[in-house]
């Protein structure tokens, strides 16, 4: 042996000996010493004191975990465990000691390991397969050199390999989240290091995975997600430097995929990565800058600091990376980032808020009404929350807008409508209270020269934010504008790639223009990033009603989750098949049913059967509904069959859209 203080001794079920294996050759490859028992039978007094000698002489301690330790109950690696732990608990906190390894999808929260494991950061080896920068923090683990980072209890700091990062999340208790992710940011000089380092096609761009957070209670988990979501808005200040939202990021919480797949699939170059622990008085703070071409860490860092007034710590932060980064990447005075905090400082209100927003993007009715819930407390917690009443004003507007009756949805739309007025009140420059303002007068009040100015006026406040990106594409749509409409959804999915909702509106463009493959991919991609998400099917059906194909879009019809959209679904679907009974009970389902709520719908069937007198009554009749689905008008794949007669024309411009050729209807 060599120096017994550097070895490493891995400890694994012996289901699990050929990943154990992989881990071990990858790191006797960098010259790193491995304690690696293969015996198929163990036992016997003296093989045990060899190895109860191997853990307490070596340097790291690596479990192998996984679905075969969860199952086996018993076991001698579990013995190797205890010993390990014991240890540990006679070290000192700086030391680094026990280094979890997962090797399948076995969950962090796993019962069947010991509970100082749940303590740690795990890094996860598919099948034990070992990246060089796992071996790299292998290396600096073991490296003689004392430690000048703050004490970390073990190698819980110390993060997953880049290729396949770790996304536990046991949120922070409630603390200043905010304060705490700007800390991360003051490391965030090392991306000027970057600059030049490598050829990057993506440009200056980065995504923030949701930062894990190891205080151990579960209930907090939307503190550490706004830690993560602050974060990203920190780093939005910097101009040139793209940064993806928050939906597109947290898809990959608690993801297997390496970095260079997550990567690709959110066009970054880099990801920023972290951890959050409240121990005491002291937050610690972990973060890491990984390069997604080849996952190596191009920067790290950790931090203590007090646990007192946060909010005032990210304050100072702020203005210190600002100073620091002036030079390099802040050429000039820089516009102010839109602050998420609360105006009273009320970590309760910012924690409703958080939970509100991760329910926003789920698009099913019961997650719309808890993210009402959520959103109902944050502005009952600080009534001078203008970001939050913003966000209460979508959600009301598209909880009626998209599943309620005429009734029920207009006292919806009225809340709505109070929640904007009220976020504008607050904070007139605020770009998401003008986009909550111009979706209640685009959907509730069918205001569309008011919605418009409203959406130009967020995008002046905040140039680069994705939903007034959106919402005036959506606009521009319903003026007949569809190709404005899918250039700038594009640009909004530039920073939310994997927003589902933005990717079916797409569809609903792409279909307009008879672009039925570009529009099928756009749904197809919808349902894959939300399979519950309502609607997104009934897109599906009427793309294959567009080709003809009677029994796939039936097909498609019945998968429609949401009752009262399978109901339009079949509709459609029913009508060009063989059997005219079976198309015109549908139809008369679909009536009897939700003639209050899907008049424009039921417009769009008469329409697609050549029905043209039915299809202007079930018009005029979503007029006086004010059903929003008269937006569709100018790129509705069925209704567009009568563009030619006058009654379209004079339809149009009765509710108030552009009719072409007519100049007082330009739109800019």
């Amino acid at each position: 042996m060599t120096e017994p203080s550097h070895a490493v001794f891995l400890s694994y079920a012996s289901q699990d000996a050929q990943a154990a294996q992989r881990i071990c050759e990858a790191l006797r490859a960098a010259g790193i010493e491995v304690w690696f028992d293969k015996s198929e039978l163990r036992g016997g007094e003296a093989w045990d004191r060899c190895i109860r000698q191997q853990i307490r002489d070596c340097a790291l301690f690596v479990p192998v975990i996984s679905q075969n330790t969860h199952e086996r109950l018993e076991g001698y690696f579990r013995r190797e465990w205890r010993l390990a732990i014991e240890r540990a608990g006679d070290m000192a906190e700086i030391r680094a000691f026990i280094v979890p390894v997962v090797i399948d999808g076995t969950r962090e929260q796993d019962p069947a390991v010991p509970e100082k494991f749940h303590e740690l950061q795990w890094a996860r080896l598919a099948g034990g397969e070992t990246p060089p920068a796992f071996v790299e923090r292998v290396k600096r683990l073991l490296s003689p050199e004392p430690s000048t980072r703050s004490p970390a209890s073990g190698p819980a700091r110390e993060h997953a390999p880049a290729s396949a990062p770790s996304k536990r999340l046991v949120p922070v208790a409630a603390a200043g989240v905010g304060a705490v992710a700007l800390l991360v940011v003051v490391g965030f000089f090392g991306l000027e290091r970057l600059r030049g380092s490598k050829p990057n096609v993506q440009g200056e761009s980065i995504a923030v995975l949701p930062l894990t957070n190891e205080s151990g209670d579960e209930k907090q988990q939307y503190f550490s997600d706004g830690i993560s979501e602050d974060l990203i808005t920190a780093l939005g200040q910097f101009p040139g430097l793209k940064v993806i939202g928050r939906t597109s990021s947290f898809r990959f919480r608690n993801s297997k995929e390496d970095s260079r797949s997550i990567g690709a699939q959110l066009g970054v170059a880099y990801l920023l990565e972290g951890s959050v622990r409240r121990s005491g008085d002291v937050v610690r703070v972990t973060a890491e800058l990984i390069n997604t071409e080849d996952g190596s860490a191009q920067w790290s860092e950790h931090y203590d600091r007090a646990y007192r007034d946060l909010f005032a710590l990210q304050d100072e932060i702020t203005r210190a990376v600002a100073g620091a980064l002036r030079t390099k990447l802040l050429p000039g005075e820089h516009a102010a980032a839109q602050s998420e905090r609360p105006p009273s400082g009320s970590l309760e209100a910012y924690n409703a808020f958080l939970q509100g927003q991760f329910y926003e993007s789920r698009d099913t009715e019961a997650d719309d009404r808890k993210a009402i819930e959520y959103l109902t407390q944050a502005t009952d917690l600080d009534p001078h929350y203008a970001l939050a009443w913003s966000l209460l004003s979508r959600m009301w507007t598209h909880l009626a807008a998209q599943f309620l009756e005429a009734a029920p949805a207009q006292e919806a739309y009225a809340k709505g409508r109070a929640a904007a007025d009220r976020a504008i009140s607050l904070s007139p420059d605020l770009a998401n209270a003008h986009v909550a303002q111009g979706v209640v007068l685009q959907y509730a009040d069918l205001d569309w020269r008011g919605a418009e100015a409203e959406f130009r006026r967020a995008s002046e406040l905040a140039p680069n934010d994705g939903y007034a990106k959106f919402y005036l594409g959506n606009l521009l749509a319903a003026f007949g504008k569809v190709e404005q409409a899918i250039e700038l959804t594009r640009e909004a999915l530039a920073t939310e790639p994997l927003r589902d909702r933005w990717h079916n509106w797409l569809a609903t463009y792409f279909l307009g223009l008879n672009r039925l493959d570009e529009a099928e991919r756009a749904t197809r991609r919808a349902l894959e990033l939300q399979p519950g998400a309502a609607s997104y099917h009934v897109f599906l059906a009427m793309i294959e009603v567009k080709r003809g194909h009677a029994e796939p879009a039936l097909a498609a019809a019945q998968q429609e989750p949401d009752k009262n959209w399978q109901d339009i679904a079949i509709a459609f679907a029913r009508q060009i098949g063989g059997d005219r009974s079976a198309a015109d009970a549908a139809l008369k389902t679909l009536i009897d049913k939700q003639a209050g709520a899907a008049a424009y719908q039921i417009a769009q069937v008469y329409a697609l059967r050549n029905d043209a007198e039915e299809t202007f009554a079930w018009l005029d009749r979503a007029w006086s509904n004010r059903d929003p689905g008269i937006l569709y008008l100018h790129y509705d794949p069925f209704i567009l069959r009568y563009k030619d007669d006058p009654r379209f024309v004079a339809y149009a411009r009765k509710v108030g859209l552009p009719v072409p050729g007519d100049a007082s209807r330009k739109v800019n």
